[in-house]
């Protein structure tokens, strides 16, 4: 296991941000010349971008009930000592590898929770993982009532659901993971993580517990609800005529084929199944679709990694003397 000086786990960062920033610059650039610069140009300029700044409220609204989840978590686990601003500033700093495949990177704020408030990163890394599953859930019952409003919907919602559920089912079941954690023990390569490991599986089965999931489950559904709105409200403004409940149906579709497929930030997976299911499925004109879906990636994905940067900075100023961080 390595270890970093802070400074240089923040350029590590800084680096993925800006190659992931190039990356989609060249996608959204393949978009925009597939759909043609006039068509595309026509559509800005008549598009009111009052319509997008509510789409970044909208956006802005999630992390705010991502963020109740985040401190209902840290309750259960009796996590105290961090103050509501400092915990919102160190959960806003995940944001910053939100673009690493599958989200992973938000363990970083529970890295930064430990470097400034002393809360061991496995009592906390378990959030995380549970964190995903809650978004998985959510996303999967708005895909369900979206469905409602698209013949080809169900079988979507039933795939998704039956993985959350058996996601849910290796976590609650102990024999798989105190086989796991017998089998660190007997090996001496492996068995000084075994009692971090305990701790990190006692606070996932915790957090997972079934009399647990109601209250982040609704601030989930409210949040990623928030963003397919956010969509919704774009194409509006674009004066594309696609329901509610389809654009909720088609950006959580797209946004769960990126979070499964392992690639940064999801990058040209949620922008072509997104301008496509828009196209083909939704009616929306080609050059309206490539612009919504730009406009939405930008108001969801790069506002949450400005915001990420911005949060971090701000800790960095309070807390100047951050440990080395681990990498």
């Amino acid at each position: 296991m390595a270890i970093f000086p802070e400074d240089e786990a923040l350029k590590t960062a800084a680096q993925r941000a800006i190659s992931a920033v190039l990356v989609g610059v060249l996608v959204y650039g393949v978009f925009i010349v597939y759909t043609g610069l006039d068509d595309m140009g026509d559509s800005l300029r008549g598009f009111s971008w009052s319509w997008f700044v509510c789409a970044v409220a909208l956006a802005t609204f999630n992390y705010l009930f991502r963020f109740l989840r985040w401190q209902y978590y840290l309750k259960l686990l009796d996590v105290r000592g961090v103050g509501a601003r400092d915990s919102l500033l160190v959960f806003l700093s995940g944001f910053v590898l939100t673009i690493t495949p599958g989200k992973v990177g938000e363990m970083f704020k529970s890295a930064v929770l430990e470097q400034t408030h002393d809360v061991p990163l496995e009592r906390t890394a378990p959030v995380v993982v549970v964190e995903r599953l809650s978004d998985l859930l959510g996303v999967v019952t708005l895909i369900l009532v979206g469905s409602i409003g698209f013949e080809s919907g169900l079988p979507w919602a039933l795939a998704g659901s039956a993985a959350v559920g058996l996601g849910f089912a290796m976590i609650l079941w102990e024999r798989p993971s105190n086989a796991l954690l017998a089998w660190f023990g007997r090996h001496p390569r492996f068995s000084r993580f075994e009692p971090k490991l305990r701790d990190a599986i006692s606070s996932l089965r915790l957090l997972s517990r079934p009399e647990t999931l109601p209250y982040p489950l609704v601030l989930s559904i409210i949040a990623w609800a928030a963003e397919g709105v956010s969509l919704w409200v774009l194409l509006r403004g674009f004066g594309a005529k696609a329901s509610l409940l389809l654009a909720v149906f088609f950006y959580e579709t797209s946004s769960l084929a990126g979070a499964l497929i392992p690639v940064p930030g999801g990058l040209g997976v949620v922008e072509t199944m997104l301008r496509e299911q828009l196209v083909y499925l939704g009616g929306v004109s080609a050059a309206a679709a490539t612009a919504s879906m730009l406009l939405v990636r930008i108001a969801t994905l790069w506002w949450a990694v400005l915001v990420g940067f911005v949060a971090l900075g701000m800790l960095r100023v309070k807390y100047p003397r951050l440990r080395a961080m681990t990498a």
